[in-house]
């Protein structure tokens, strides 16, 4: 059996390291030049831990990770105003938690993938044909056609394969009101005052967050209101704008924003479709079911839905029974997460003075016990053992 997975992201690397595994021949194909450096940290836990685990990533991912002991938020001057103690939250998790770069967690996946597996970049996708359900083609931008037994699209929020499969975007992608923006810099004073914790402004309708790097680089990781979904021409420019008015050290992480082609931006939305499946060609990860950065866990979600979808496509009799077991287990586990992210987009940025001090209660409370466990459940949502139950691993799915 033959696989084409569109996009070199985590779905698509994840989706192809264990189809392979199975017994595959895989291609993934990345309209990119190459893998992209852009991208903001993530907490990295629940279904997508697991199948890491299960797939011997955890220590690669451990060396990649960085050791984060608080979030905290500052006013204009510095000053701390609230605060989350990291540890409290990973013990709510159990300790199963890793803060590791997004293309970093791709790096490592992109290293698990045997030479067998063909990863071909700058492979832009024009168009999409079903053979009657026993087959499907894919045609390149460059004039070549690739014949298979099943198409993933695992091509992002902005799904290519979607588009030509299932209809145009706006169909589909349910829009948070917000945009947001990742990018790095180089300043000694800056990873100075921020090393060893992530730091966010304690503000309202924009907020940035700041954390240092190995080797005296800072990230930067930006959230702002927006009522246009559109995205800007110009995303330096558009950053600069965004966040003009925020103090601390905002003023100098924009004064290095680097070119827009070094930066990520995207609208904060949610990709909501009734049916993830058509003929032979099945959505995956933020293609299929983005919950958006305010629910914390796309990529975990990512990593653990390519497991599930593998496992389907190695047990069921056929690849249509296996796509719709994918989907029955699958889809719960992501609307339960994209509803809890559409309730918490208020507390994520406040939009009024009110909320903001409601925040800075709701983390000076945390200390107390029981009350970081309710907010880690919060940040978390419900524990789910369903990737589990196809790793075979025994420990126990712990409710927060």
């Amino acid at each position: 059996m033959k696989a084409i997975v569109c996009g070199a992201g985590i779905a698509g690397l994840a989706v192809a390291n264990r189809l392979d595994a199975h017994g595959w021949d895989v291609v993934v194909l990345e309209q990119f030049p190459g893998p992209r450096g852009q991208g903001y940290m993530i907490d990295f836990f629940g279904p997508g831990y697991d199948a890491a685990e299960a797939m011997g990533l955890l220590p690669r991912l451990r060396e990649l990770g960085y050791p984060i002991s608080e979030a905290s938020f500052v006013d204009e001057s510095g000053r701390v105003r609230a605060s989350l103690g990291f540890h409290r939250f990973a013990n709510a998790l159990g300790g199963d938690l890793i803060s590791v770069l997004r293309p970093d967690l791709e790096l490592a996946l992109r290293e698990s993938l045997p030479e067998r597996v063909d990863v071909l970049y700058n492979a832009r996708l024009t168009d999409v044909t079903d053979n009657a359900a026993h087959s499907v083609r894919v045609t390149l931008a460059d004039g070549r056609s690739l014949d298979a037994d099943l198409l993933i699209g695992a091509d992002g929020i902005h799904s290519r394969v979607r588009r030509e499969v299932f209809g145009p975007e706006d169909d589909f992608l349910r829009y948070l009101g917000f945009h947001t923006a990742a990018f790095t810099f180089a300043d000694p004073d800056v990873h100075a005052a921020v090393q060893g914790g992530f730091h966010l402004t304690d503000s309202i309708g924009a907020q940035m967050g700041l954390y240092g790097l190995r080797g005296g680089r800072v990230a930067v990781f930006a959230v702002h209101r927006t009522s246009d979904p559109t995205l800007p021409v110009d995303a330096r420019t558009a950053v600069r704008d965004a966040y003009a008015g925020l103090g601390w050290l905002v003023p100098r992480a924009l004064q290095l924003c680097p070119p827009s082609d070094e930066i990520f931006y995207d609208q904060v939305a949610q990709s909501v479709l009734p049916c993830w499946r058509r003929g032979r060609t099945v959505l995956l990860g933020d293609a299929a079911n983005a919950v958006s950065l305010l629910a914390g866990q796309g990529a975990s979600l990512a990593m653990g839905g390519a497991f599930v979808l593998a496992e389907h496509l190695a047990s069921a009799a056929d690849v249509e029974e296996a796509l719709q077991r994918y989907e029955q287990e699958w889809r719960p586990v992501a609307e339960e997460r994209q509803q809890a992210a559409r309730r918490s987009a208020h507390w994520f940025l406040p939009e009024n003075r009110a909320m903001l001090h409601v925040r800075r209660a709701a983390l000076r409370l945390s200390a107390l016990p029981g009350v970081d466990r309710l907010i880690g459940s919060t940040i978390s949502g419900k524990p789910t053992p369903v990737v589990r139950r196809h790793t075979g691993l025994t420990r126990d799915c712990r409710p927060l």
